[in-house]
């Protein structure tokens, strides 16, 4: 079976022969149709992880695919698969055949496509578990979101308009509005020199950005309000004005979803049935497995919409 490795941190990863994976109690063996390529894949890939898997590695943390053996699954079940190490504490998904932990897995609907199956997990549990369970969203409350047209952003703009919110949504590009979805207003700021264009007074902002965006973001919230913060592809250093931040009496609550994987997942199939009945939408760009590299760079590329997924060889 083809496998992608990585042999050193930061080094271009290979396709690579390897042995198929023998079944094992515990462990479902998976057929991969999709495999995810996130900002995570890429900040171990980089060497910049908390917890390094021993090189060389296979990368990969979220895919989707058919279990072809199983104690605990039906062989030929559709399953989406999360967690457990998979990617960060040994390999896991960019390869042929996935070995996984059993719990790791979630069962598929039919109506849920592979390659957003695949990509599912990390964007709509982060939004929906920094509204509800980080954030306490109110209905009727203002929310404010970062990042609004990226993975994780767009998710939150649609669960809060759901759930009664008023929607604000931060945007670099103008062009970017008209994907927006209906009863959310757009607030185009420029990232580079960024500023409040106008008054917003939220009462909770989901920031997937950081950098200097959260600093210029953080006045919109009226005094007693929640900051969530959940990414930093806009950079991992932030200017705070304290004395503003402690008159004001805004709190800042960090999202660490290996933490709240468990509230993620008892959410996953509340939200794969909206994906599949279409009252949410994830846009999914897929890559041939030998282009993982290609995918890498992508997802950090300004202007890129969705997430990227790595799917076989026909």
């Amino acid at each position: 079976m083809k496998v992608v490795r990585v042999h050193g941190w930061g080094e271009t990863p290979r396709v690579e022969d390897a042995d198929a994976p023998e079944p094992a109690h515990g462990r479902t063996i998976v057929q991969m149709h999709a495999a995810t390529v996130g900002h995570i894949d890429r900040t171990i890939w980089g060497g910049g992880f908390l917890r390094h898997p021993p090189l060389p590695y296979v990368p990969g943390v979220e895919a989707a695919g058919i279990v072809v053996a199983s104690d605990r699954f039906s062989v030929g079940e559709r399953v989406w698969m999360r967690g457990c190490g998979l990617g960060t504490r040994g390999d896991g998904t960019w390869r042929e055949l996935i070995d996984a932990p059993d719990e790791a897995l979630g069962r598929l609907p039919e109506s849920v496509p592979m390659t957003l199956g695949s990509a599912f997990f990390s964007p709509c549990t982060s939004a929906w578990v920094a509204l509800h369970d980080v954030g306490r969203l109110q209905p009727g409350e203002r929310v404010l979101v970062t990042g609004a047209a990226g993975a994780v952003g767009s998710i939150a703009v649609q669960l809060a308009l759901d759930a009664g919110a008023r929607v604000c949504a931060v945007i670099s590009d103008p062009a970017a509005e008209s994907r927006l979805p209906a009863g959310c207003e757009a607030l185009v700021v420029d990232r580079n020199t960024p500023s409040l264009p106008r008054p917003v007074d939220a009462n909770l902002l989901v920031d997937t950005v950081g950098g200097a965006l959260l600093t210029a973001m953080l006045p919109a919230l009226v005094p007693g309000g929640r900051a969530v913060l959940v990414g930093y592809t806009g950079g991992t250093v932030v200017s705070l004005d304290l004395p503003e931040l402690l008159q004001r009496d805004i709190a800042l609550l960090p999202l660490n979803m290996f933490r709240r994987e468990s509230a993620g997942r008892a959410a996953a199939d509340d939200l794969l049935k909206r994906l599949g009945d279409g009252r949410l939408h994830l846009e999914v760009t897929a890559f041939p497995l030998h282009e993982a590299a290609r995918a890498l760079d992508w997802i950090v590329q300004r202007g890129h919409r969705g997430r990227a997924v790595l799917i076989p060889a026909d």
